[in-house]
């Protein structure tokens, strides 16, 4: 072999060995459980779930033309406790309002403690299970309580993680359901 094939060839395998160690170095240290967030203002995906407590099939689809908060919650989290009387008096105030809806999701629950839990707090909007998880992944739940308000033609528009209340509450509802309804556009401040 030629002194100047041999240099190429060791050049070659060094950077195929420097390339590998970058690759797998890399990956070791990527969460493999990472799931990408549900980004504001990309299209709502698809919810197909049963209603707690009959069982009927609820599709996000069926709710398209209004403006749907939808609000993923569990029995054994303290902070959907302490948001669940604010989501009931958001859901209060809109309720008769044709172009709304609030959907509850209920995440990593057993049936009997989620209508246990509504019983002892409360309950004036659907409920959807997600027995599967798929819904909670498909929206990039990291935990809960979390919020999206979705508009009528089925785009994301706010998403918030944490409890909803106080001025948190009264801000969605004042910056983003509010206007939503009337069919005025956003704030750029107000997606913040």
């Amino acid at each position: 072999m030629n002194p100047f094939s041999f240099r190429v060839w060791h050049l070659f395998l060094s950077l195929a060995i420097v390339g590998l160690i970058v690759i797998l170095y890399h990956g070791l240290y990527q969460n493999p459980s990472y799931i990408p967030p549900v980004i504001i203002n990309t299209p709502a995906p698809e919810i197909v779930g049963p209603e707690l407590y009959q069982g009927k099939e609820i599709r996000l689809s069926d709710y398209k033309g209004k403006v749907v908060v939808l609000n993923f919650w569990a029995s054994w989290c303290r902070e959907c406790a302490l948001e669940h009387s604010s989501l009931l008096e958001m859901n209060r105030r809109y309720q008769a309002n044709p172009q709304f809806v609030m959907i509850g999701v209920n995440y990593q629950d057993k049936e009997d403690l989620a209508k246990e839990y509504l019983k002892q707090h409360g309950n004036n909007f659907i409920h959807v299970r997600d027995p599967s998880g798929k819904i909670s992944i498909d929206y990039g739940i990291y935990g809960v309580p979390e919020t999206f308000v979705i508009d009528q033609s089925g785009m994301i528009r706010y998403k918030s993680i944490g409890p909803l209340i106080g001025e948190t509450a009264a801000g969605l509802m004042k910056d983003i359901i509010e206007p939503l309804l009337k069919g005025l556009p956003l704030s750029p401040l107000s997606l913040l």
